[in-house]
Formats: structure tokens, sequence, C-alpha cells
């Protein structure tokens, strides 16, 4: 057994516990909050009869609701609802909180973040979250963009002394940790993807050691311990109109780093977009965890925009109004969660509001204008869609639907369309 090999089964054992499952090569981390995508990865995961891995980021869920409107107990509760109505079992979910840190009150002073960070993962423990990647690297009111590693793991420290003092303190299971930030932008990058400069090795050992020493410094060295994994770059992200896909032999020096880092395995950040066999060479390469969110929606905004599609070729009509329409009126007039992110004329900053690869669109999802439009969708179509049809505007489902392993239903395509990107993560996570 190679010691690649040896650092995943040890460190994935910490992170599923006591499940009594078939152990797997990898895992896939599904970032996202629609509950079609959540109830696409449940049914997966059912499927092959194994766990899954559901993370919410800090700007997503915290203590004060964040753009979902929920706490942790309230995403938990959440995901536990739609796994009850998919019979898929509570126990077999894992819950994990992704860039745990001050990110969502960084123009506040160090201190008043780092409170009410250390307040996100309290609330996040007491919740029952499993895995935390603590993320404290980026600078308060008055520092740096981008904090040196000593700080970084100094208040990565102390947020973990908030985690395992609250899993002591409400009887809850101490979470295993991932440390390490240097990964793409949340949701992409904006810009030009030419020449992603891969972590160093002795970049990601030096983030062990810091993070090592500051822990030890904090008494929190049972915690090092359950410490599994380190985010780094492997030369994988995504933009707005391309992808940069992952070259095995540009990582080959990260991959060898692992050699003198026992028990470790390293979190692969926006793998959204990659090829079946990058994702395979990932995982292969010590990537045990690779993280999907904007893939997954986009993948879901595909598949409603063909059954808008389909919907006014059957209602024999051109798409002058629906959804689309919806969603461009909804963007439009609330462009906090895009306009940051494209630019260029109004006609390809409007391309990129609905069919970027970052997918900003998924933010607007859950207003109630966009939900009701896609309840008014589902209703202006036919409890069956002609195959013809899926053919033209749903071409990637087409062969499941004519094989009969797709209905050809609405809700059932969209759930095809998510199930269609999480297929590969599957195979390359999957027991070798």
């Amino acid at each position: 057994m190679t010691s690649i090999e040896e650092n995943r089964q040890t460190a994935l054992r910490k992170l599923f516990g006591a499940r009594n499952l078939p152990f797997p090569h990898g895992v896939t981390s599904v970032c996202s909050a629609h509950p079609l995508v959540i109830e696409a990865a449940l049914r997966r995961a059912g499927m092959e009869h194994r766990a899954v891995l559901i993370e919410a980021t800090c700007n997503q869920v915290n203590q004060e609701g964040g753009y979902t409107a929920m706490t942790p107990v309230d995403f938990r509760r959440f995901i536990e609802d739609i796994a009850a109505a998919t019979d898929f079992p509570a126990e077999r979910i894992i819950l994990g909180g992704d860039h745990l840190g001050p990110n969502p009150w960084r123009k506040l002073a160090a201190e008043e973040a780092m409170l009410r960070a250390a307040a996100m993962v309290t609330a996040y423990v007491e919740a029952g979250f499993e895995k935390i990647h603590l993320d404290t690297s980026m600078g308060c009111a008055g520092e740096p963009t981008a904090l040196d590693d000593e700080l970084t793991a100094a208040r990565a420290a102390r947020l973990a002394k908030a985690a395992e003092e609250t899993a002591l303190r409400s009887g809850r299971r101490p979470p295993v940790y991932i440390i390490g930030t240097e990964v793409p932008p949340p949701g992409g990058a904006t810009h030009a993807l030419e020449d992603i400069e891969i972590t160093r090795a002795d970049a990601a050992m030096k983030t062990l050691a810091v993070h090592r020493a500051s822990f030890a410094e904090a008494g929190l060295a049972s915690a090092m311990e359950r410490v599994i994994g380190i985010v780094v770059q492997p030369g994988v992200e995504f933009g707005n109109t391309d992808v940069a896909l992952y070259k095995p032999e540009r990582a080959k020096s990260l991959i060898r780093s692992l050699d003198d880092m026992p028990g470790l395995i390293f979190e692969a950040h926006s793998t959204d977009y990659q090829p079946a066999e990058a994702l395979s060479a990932l995982v292969d390469g010590g990537f045990a965890i690779l993280k999907v969110g904007p893939g997954l929606t986009f993948a879901l905004r595909e598949a409603l925009y063909g059954l808008d599609a389909i919907a006014d070729v059957l209602a024999g009509r051109t798409p002058r109004t629906g959804l689309v329409a919806t969603m461009e009126k909804i963007m439009v007039e609330q462009p906090a969660s895009w306009a940051a992110h494209y630019g260029g004329s109004p006609d390809e900053e409007r391309l990129q509001r609905h069919f970027s690869y970052s997918d900003r669109i998924r933010y607007y999802w859950p207003d109630p204008r966009a939900s009701a439009a896609v309840g008014e969708l589902f209703s202006r179509l036919p409890d069956e869609i002609p195959e013809t049809l899926i053919s033209q505007y749903l071409g990637r489902l087409y062969s499941g639907v004519v094989s009969k392993q797709v209905a050809p239903k609405a809700r059932e395509l969209c759930l095809a369309a998510v199930d269609a990107v999480l297929a590969p993560y599957s195979a390359a996570t999957a027991s070798r």
C-alpha cells in the first residue's frame, strides 16, 4: 500500500467515524442549498449505499442566517427533511462547514469579526456538523487583504478551541478539521485562468507546521490529531467563460509532499466542470475530497431553461415570457450577487447572468418570484414530455430517457441533470 493510500484511509476513517458502510476511495463534497440538488445527491448516495457529505459555507449559512436565511440548525433540518422525504437514513449524512472564519464580517475590526466567527463555529458544532474547514486567512478592517501564515494559524486555533469546547459541552462528537486556504475564490475566479500557480510543496508543509505549533500553544494537541486534510491549489479553477483543467504532471511535487504528512489528504476546491478522467486523477493523487457546487446548479439551470423552451414550443409561442424572463428581471433589480463578478457590454453581462460557469444565478433561486416561476413552468408542461423535444432541448438527458432510466417528467429531468454531474464524482471516489 502506498503512503498516499495509507493517508487516504486514515483520514477518511476519521471523517466517516463508526458508519458501517463500504469504504470509499474518496468523497464528493456537495456544496449547495438547492433542494433539488440535495435530493439528487441523496438519491445517488442511496442507490450506491454510501454516505453523503453536504457542506454549507460561512456566507451561505451562519448564526445570523447568511444569504439562505438559515442558521446551521436550520440547514440541518432542511437537509434531514429532504432525506426523510426520500427515505435516506439521516445517520449516513455528514454535514460540513466550509471557509468558517471571519469572512462574512471582514469589514469589521478583527476582534469583533473573530468573536462572530467563533459564535458561528459554535453554532455549527452545536448543530452536529462533523467536518469544519477553518479559514482565517483574510484580513479584517485595517489589515492586509491576506494575512501571514502564523497569524492565520493562530486565529484558526482560536476557532478550533471554540469548536472543541462546544463539542465537549454539548456531548457532540468532536469534529474533524480541514486547514489551509490556498484555493480559487468562492464561486469561481473573475480573472483569466492562464498560468494558475500550483501550491508549492514547501508551502503546504509550512501550513501544516504553523498550524501544529499554534494548536499546541493553545493546548489543542488532540484536535490537531483530527486535522485530516489541507486545502491546496492543484491547478483547478473556473471563471465566467472558461475552465482550467487538472494536469497531474504539474502537481507531482505537491503530491509527493503527502509522503511527509502522515494521515493527511488534500481537499480540492472548485472541481466543477472537470472531466471524469481529471476527477479520477485528482483522487488518485491524494485529493480525496472533491468539492462541487456551482456545476450542480449550472446543470439544474440548463434543465430548467430547456424545459422552459419546451413549454413554449408546446404552447405554440416564442419565448418572450416565462422562467428566463422572470430570472432576468429579478437579477437586474437585485444586482448585488453578480455585478462585481461580471463585466463587459450590457449584452455580455446579460449572457453572463444566465450562462456563466460561475453560476451567480444560483443566489436567486430562493427568491419567491423564482420559486413561483419554476412552479408555473412545471404546470405548463405535460405529465410526460415528448422524447423528441427532450432530444432538441435537453440533449444530455435524451439517452437516459429513451433507455427508460429517466422518466420524461419535468422534475425527474431536473434531478437527472444534477445526477449527471454527480455521476463522474461517484466514479472517481468509489472503492477501487
